[in-house]
């Protein structure tokens, strides 16, 4: 630790304040908060301290990770960090005064315009906290557009999304959250969806794929969504959409995501990013800010702050949101990753997690006592079911170097020996082998 302050400099301040020593200062606070016995071992200099911390990284054992779940871990290429970690990005602030961030408002509108082309939506917000604050903003602008009080959501939306959701609305009088189950496939009911809809639903929140990684039938959920006079609300991974139907091709009012996926660190589960899209008609119920292209005086392209609808600026209490700062750092490492990648390398990307997820699920299913639950079809995640509760294939497989997946008993009623397994672009033929292995050692 430096400490700037010599010995004089500690007297003089403490001359000035009247006491005649740092323990009278501070002697309000009992002794043994004070001073507690920690046991400290001597100083070290900053070489020794170096090699200390050096050698007790060098006890880490990384486990092989196969946990999905909402974070993912993929590649990203070097230049992500290289680029979005310079000086000019790690300082600017979030742009209130539009003229003085044109780098900063130029680099949300490229996430914008990117995310829309992803998407296949009309617009974007520049942002939101994460993927979770992202949907419940959506089903809020759901409620305000229908005028109903309803928010159905699918039984297999992941768990932490449905609190934030339940959070949100906890306050707003009348609104309640409503569960529509998922079939034996480990997709929705569509009959039992049907019958859920009413003239009270303001939206129905559709995940795909959803929690336990199936794909559904988004086009004809869509088509009963709209024929009960609700809205569609889809929260997607967007890698997935380098290989399966965008939202904006099922008709979807609002779509958003959870950022992660594209070029952002899995950082022990944050900070995320919230990606927030709609059709035009509803531009104006988004939260946060849009940036749009303009002129300047002198008929040069200017980058400008179109929308504003934040709770600080002239809205107040008419404001559509009163949490709603943006995540332009993370944004930023998304739009570096999708423009390295471009159109084609993010569908190779996603067609290479399609292919691990589903070698591993074949290899699984071929072990005795082990089998893949659900036979919907499935993108990066697949669901295991084990012949003892999950909780204990993990701690087995921890063992032997390797993070077994999820355990969903906590979350799913009845799936106390179900595991959510992952296997993203990262996973070698070698390491879906070893897991195999270890499994079938149980």
């Amino acid at each position: 630790m430096f400490i700037p302050h010599t010995s004089q400099d500690r007297e003089e301040m403490l001359q000035k304040i009247g006491v005649s020593s740092v323990k009278e200062l501070l002697s309000k606070i009992p002794q043994e908060l004070l001073y507690p016995a920690l046991g400290l071992p001597k100083a070290l200099t900053e070489q020794e301290l170096s090699a200390h911390v050096r050698a007790l990284a060098a006890r880490n054992q990384p486990l092989k990770n196969f946990i999905g779940a909402g974070v993912y871990e993929h590649f990203i290429p070097a230049a992500v960090g290289a680029l979005s970690s310079r000086g000019e990005f790690l300082t600017a602030y979030t742009p209130y005064q539009a003229e003085a961030s044109q780098g900063t408002l130029q680099t949300i509108y490229e996430f914008q315009s990117c995310v829309c082309s992803l998407f296949d939506m009309d617009v974007a917000t520049a942002s939101h906290y994460d993927g979770a604050t992202a949907l419940a903003e959506a089903a809020l602008a759901c409620l305000r557009i229908t005028g109903r009080k309803e928010i159905l959501i699918s039984a297999a939306l992941h768990p932490h999304y449905k609190e934030v959701l339940k959070t949100y609305v906890r306050h707003q009088e009348g609104v309640r959250v409503k569960e529509s189950p998922v079939g034996a496939d480990g997709t929705l009911d569509l009959d039992a969806l049907s019958k859920n809809l009413s003239d009270k639903t303001a939206c129905f929140v559709l995940a795909t794929p959803n929690f336990l990684g199936c794909l559904e039938r988004a086009d004809e959920v869509s088509a009963r969504v709209h024929q009960a006079g609700a809205l569609l609300t889809a929260l997607v991974n967007p890698v997935s959409l380098g290989v399966v139907q965008t939202p904006g091709s099922y008709n979807a009012d609002f779509a958003v995501a959870e950022g992660q996926p594209l070029g952002n660190a899995m950082n022990f589960g944050g900070p995320g990013l919230g990606i927030m899209t709609a059709k035009k008609m509803y531009m104006r119920q988004l939260p946060g800010r849009i940036v749009g292209i303009a002129k300047d005086k002198n008929g040069r392209r200017a980058f400008v702050l179109t929308l504003q609808a934040r709770e600080q600026h002239i809205r107040r209490e008419k404001a559509s949101s009163n949490i709603c700062s943006n995540e332009a750092l993370c944004a930023l490492n998304a739009v570096i990753y999708l423009t390295l990648l471009g159109p084609k390398g993010l569908q190779e990307v996603a067609g290479l997690n399609l292919e691990r997820a589903h070698q591993l699920a074949d290899l699984v299913s071929k072990i005795p006592g082990f089998k893949v639950k659900f036979t919907a079809p499935f993108f990066n995640e697949f669901v295991v079911e084990c012949p003892i509760p999950a909780k204990q294939v993990i701690k087995k497989l921890a063992k032997k170097g390797i993070s077994a997946g999820y355990a969903l008993g906590a979350d799913f009623k009845g799936l106390e020996n179900c595991l959510l397994v992952c296997a993203t672009e990262t996973k070698t033929a070698a390491d879906l082998q070893a897991y195999a292995d270890a499994l079938g050692g149980i």
